[in-house]
């Protein structure tokens, strides 16, 4: 199976929010259940990510002015993506290698539509492998396939 056939679902997932907005407000949008910030610059493509770690590592050394920073002082800008035509195992494979909970999916122009989770799509490779499993079973018991 294909990444597009999990964007749909995964839409609701995409909070974005401008490198230059501050970090503050990436700090609200995180503490109404957005797991990571999709830091987008001017013409929509993706610069980096923000992660609540991203943000209290910033407040615990927060003195002053640095308390009001832009998120691209912050984020992490190598940021690991996929798109709509990679296979969910390829993803998932580079996902555990990251140690990634979430992925960031981008169209041609590296602009992001949906954010993935490492639950998501084990959920569904599992549910591929159980329906082959069932054919399987089907075939050796001499029933055929479904």
């Amino acid at each position: 199976m294909l990444v597009q056939g999990m964007v749909d679902d995964a839409r609701q997932r995409l909070v974005t929010i401008g490198d230059d907005r501050p970090l503050i407000e990436a700090a609200g949008l995180l503490t109404q259940g957005a797991e990571i910030l999709v830091v987008v610059e001017a013409s929509g493509r993706i610069v980096g990510l923000i992660t609540k770690s991203d943000v209290v590592r910033q407040m615990s050394v927060c003195d002053g002015a640095r308390c009001r920073c832009a998120v691209s002082t912050v984020m992490t800008q190598s940021v690991v993506t996929c798109t709509g035509s990679d296979s969910l195992q390829d993803v998932s494979d580079r996902m555990k290698q990251r140690h990634l909970k979430n992925i960031p999916v981008l169209d041609q122009d590296s602009r992001p539509i949906a954010v993935l989770t490492a639950r998501s799509i084990l959920r569904v490779l599992l549910s591929d492998a159980e329906f082959e499993e069932a054919q399987l079973v089907d075939y050796v018991k001499g029933v055929g396939y479904r």
